[in-house]
């Protein structure tokens, strides 16, 4: 079976809006991120190289190559967030017959449950260093292109706070409170500022229209 990164648009839309439970709103989040990163890297290919922005050279390859690790590394978690929500449903599916299973159940549900919390927490995390990385597209990007670091960190932004709720569900459920509680610590000090932040780069760019 191929991954849905593999797949056309068309199929990761239609799998979005089928009754089918992958893939999510967990998907989705880190294909806006994996866009985010890849619209930063479109506007430092089309910066790199270019005379009129010969000073920001050095500046815009190791831009790209973050921008590029970052891709990456979202891309990859399209199948990631499939993976353990999957593993998740199929823990609800266990023998519960006995004081046993049931026991056995809940506490496969629970580890379930902790992995569904890191992975979108790792997506934030990402999504959120996509933030920032389009800052600096935005300010020494080709202004013939600016606008899609605006577009990038709208993406980026709008993944961030998508994560942000598959982790708020997931965390919600868990009976481990001391480690609900510092994923959701994790969280806030990676949310905290995001949205200045990615405002400010959106009047950056727009002002540069």
């Amino acid at each position: 079976m191929s991954e849905i990164k593999d797949k056309s648009v068309q199929a990761f839309i239609d799998g979005l809006a089928s009754k089918a439970p992958t893939p999510g709103g967990g998907s989705a989040a880190a294909v806006m991120g994996a866009q985010a990163a890849a619209l930063i890297s479109m506007v430092c290919n089309l910066t790199i190289g270019k005379p009129k922005y010969a000073e920001v050279e050095i500046e815009m390859q190791s831009l790209l190559e973050k921008s590029e690790a970052l891709r990456e590394m979202l891309t990859g978690m399209i199948k990631a967030d499939v993976e353990v929500f999957e593993r998740l449903m199929a823990t609800y599916g266990l023998p519960k017959d006995s004081d046993e299973e049931k026991a056995a159940r809940s506490e496969a549900i629970q580890s379930a449950l902790k992995e569904a919390t890191v992975v979108p927490l790792k997506c934030a995390h990402a999504c959120a260093e996509t933030i920032a990385l389009s800052r600096i597209a935005a300010d020494k990007g080709n202004l013939g292109v600016i606008s899609d670091a605006g577009v990038a960190v709208m993406a980026g932004y709008g993944a961030l706070k998508s994560a942000a709720l598959n982790v708020y569900i997931n965390a919600g459920s868990l009976k481990d409170r001391a480690f609900a509680d510092a994923k959701l610590a994790e969280l806030e000090a990676i949310l905290n500022g995001a949205d200045l932040a990615a405002e400010e780069v959106y009047q950056i760019v727009k002002a540069k229209l």
